[in-house]
């Protein structure tokens, strides 16, 4: 089905950029240096937003051909600001975490795209980028469907159970058995909230130290 598989959507959006320049810079570039400067990992906007797998934010500045030069071309009138986003439930709830969460970024963010200066709320923004929205045909889920909260538990464990393999090489059985009774005690397989993985988290060393036990 277009734009979801399981209990995941796929978003696809292209937001026109005002063709303008601010002090001589043109507007597309300055969207541009501004996604280049949003924090990355558990720091980035997106780790705030509920239910997000995956997010990209970039600029379209025109239509790719692989022909040759002998075929006619068309070309865009405009740069375009492209997000996509991959996460766990309706579109409408995912919007409205967006602008609760992420409000600042967004105005910056999107500030010279066209219309966008008629958003002055959480009503505005949901129906802004569902003007600006495409279809996502082919979407398709790669991951469990799981919850969010779920998936960052699992991939936790993953982590942890290879760190567990890594540093327990050439210990006796009874060794082994003892230290992985402790460690299933330790990650709490039945417990999703804690210990987990957190949103944009990279390794276990970012582990928030409330989550370690």
């Amino acid at each position: 089905m277009a734009n979801t598989f399981g209990n995941s959507y796929g978003l696809t959006t292209l937001c026109p950029i005002i063709n303008g320049r601010h002090n001589n810079t043109a507007l597309d570039k300055i969207t541009r240096r501004r996604i280049q400067l949003l924090k990355e990992n558990s720091a980035s906007p997106f780790a705030r937003i509920p239910n997000t797998y995956f997010a990209r934010l970039f600029i379209l500045n025109d239509v790719f051909f692989e022909q040759g030069n002998d075929v006619a071309r068309d070309h865009l009138k405009s740069k375009y600001l492209v997000f996509t986003s991959n996460f766990h439930g309706d579109l409408d709830t995912y919007l409205s975490g967006m602008w609760q969460h992420a409000e600042a970024e967004i105005r910056h963010i999107w500030q010279h795209a066209v219309a966008f200066n008629n958003v002055q709320n959480e009503k505005d923004f949901i129906a802004y980028i569902k003007k600006c929205q495409l279809t996502t045909s082919l979407f398709f889920n790669g991951s469990t469907d799981d919850t969010l909260q779920d998936q960052l538990k699992s991939l936790y464990i993953k982590q942890a159970f290879t760190e567990f393999a890594l540093t327990h090489q050439g210990k006796t059985a009874a060794q082994l058995r003892a230290a992985f009774n402790q460690f299933i005690r330790q990650v709490d397989i039945h417990n999703p909230v804690s210990p987990a993985w957190s949103p944009g988290q990279e390794t276990l060393s970012d582990l928030n130290p409330l989550q370690q036990r």
